[in-house]
């Protein structure tokens, strides 16, 4: 192998390893927020969770808050996931109801998965509310989300779906605003997950009208 070659490789190697490392940390991060919350949690108790160093850690995220927007990040990343993989099994082609309805319902902490993600940004908010630096910071997740769910209720709209006197903008956001308080009313122990679906669909039949029997909207 020409020295060419091995420089190239163990470049590749080494940005490959940092990825990992941090990945790794992250992680651990997000296993305690959903556990413990993220007001008290130190850099220390990230790296027994990780199970590296505490240098190694303060390597790779200078600060706590570096620490918490990279976790972040990354869950944001598994959210849009779990999103597009709902919106995919909702049917194909993907309709405007089909899709409002996959997303929000993937958002509601009905399973294990969602229950970890609804957790951990509860536990983000509440950090927020105690650290003011950190609002400039605020994930771009739920006004991506926001945006995206108008989007869909414009297109019903033209297809004749919902109503031309609704208000997309306003629409969308009183549904994240109602799956919020579901999402909390789930976690806090006032209703199960299936009890939280059914008040979804329910609005969303106010909105979009009664689904067809058997459809996937439903």
């Amino acid at each position: 192998m020409s020295t060419a070659i091995t420089v190239r490789w163990r470049t590749i190697a080494a940005r490959v390893d940092h990825e990992e490392r941090r990945k790794q940390i992250a992680e651990a991060l997000l296993r305690i927020a959903a556990t413990e919350g993220l007001q008290s949690v130190s850099m220390r108790a990230v790296a027994a969770e990780a199970g590296v160093s505490l240098r190694l850690v303060q390597y790779y995220f200078t600060t706590k808050q570096a620490l918490v927007l990279d976790a972040l990040a990354r869950l944001g990343t598994q959210l849009q996931a779990r999103m597009d993989r709902w919106v995919g099994e909702a049917g194909s082609p993907p309709q405007p109801r089909s899709t409002v309805t996959a997303i929000l319902s993937s958002v509601l902490p009905t399973d294990e998965e969602s229950r970890r993600i609804t957790r951990i940004y509860a536990a983000y908010y509440v950090l927020v509310l105690g650290d003011s630096s950190l609002e400039e910071h605020a994930t771009p997740q739920p006004a991506l989300l926001e945006g995206f769910l108008a989007k869909q209720l414009r297109l019903a709209q033209e297809a004749g779906a919902v109503g031309p006197a609704k208000d997309p903008a306003m629409v969308a956001a009183g549904l994240m605003a109602m799956v919020n308080g579901l999402g909390s009313s789930v976690l806090g122990g006032q209703r199960i997950g299936t009890a939280a679906l059914g008040v979804l669909r329910h609005h969303l039949d106010e909105l979009f009208g009664p689904a067809a029997p058997g459809s996937d909207s439903s």
